[in-house]
């Protein structure tokens, strides 16, 4: 067994824990200020595990990202020069000053897109602090970007889950692989 299928299944076995929502619900509110790993990864196999509670668990993902986004909001406003650093180091102002660029040309759409935005939401959450975004606009954006981000993934995966689960374990080394390479490529190309 592979390194991305004995993950795989550890992930299955948390998202069957019952503090599950918990750790999710924490994961999201970390990645939307500053976690880099996404919730997706947690969110989708706890509604394959759970596929009647796949709302509910989208739900608590959608709630503490955009609590997390607050949090990654106010950072912007008070304490840019607290997280400008940590953006350097992680190799995030190429997109930071892409993100500032669309506020400036787009302003609340930025934010309503960015729930399906390859670049880190964290970003855009800052940025919108630093550009002073109203904090109104940004909740309701926030939630209406990323309740249809998760909402979709828990409820596709919930619906497709024992029709793709047999597929997905089969495939599940060459997905982790691939997905690996492709987001090393990314963070090449955005190097560059």
């Amino acid at each position: 067994m592979g390194l991305f299928q004995r993950l795989y299944d550890w992930v299955l076995r948390l998202a069957g824990h019952r503090h599950a929502p918990v750790y999710l619900g924490g994961l999201s509110f970390a990645e939307s200020s500053f976690f880099p790993i996404p919730p997706d990864v947690m969110l989708a196999p706890m509604a394959m595990a759970r596929p009647q509670r796949a709302a509910r668990f989208a739900l608590i993902t959608t709630v503490a990202s955009v609590l997390g986004g607050l949090f990654g909001y106010l950072l912007g406003v008070f304490g840019f020069e607290l997280v400008q650093p940590w953006l350097e180091r992680g190799g995030y102002m190429d997109e930071y000053q892409l993100a500032r660029d669309w506020f400036d040309r787009w302003g609340f759409w930025v934010v309503l897109v960015a729930g399906f935005s390859p670049i880190p939401y964290k970003v855009f959450t800052v940025s919108a602090g630093v550009v002073g975004l109203a904090l109104l606009p940004f909740i309701l954006a926030s939630l209406v970007g990323r309740g249809a981000r998760f909402f979709m993934v828990a409820l596709l995966v919930a619906w497709g889950g024992p029709k793709i689960e047999p597929w997905l374990r089969a495939y599940m080394e060459r997905i982790g692989w691939a997905t690996v390479i492709l987001l090393g490529l990314a963070v090449a190309y955005a190097a560059m």
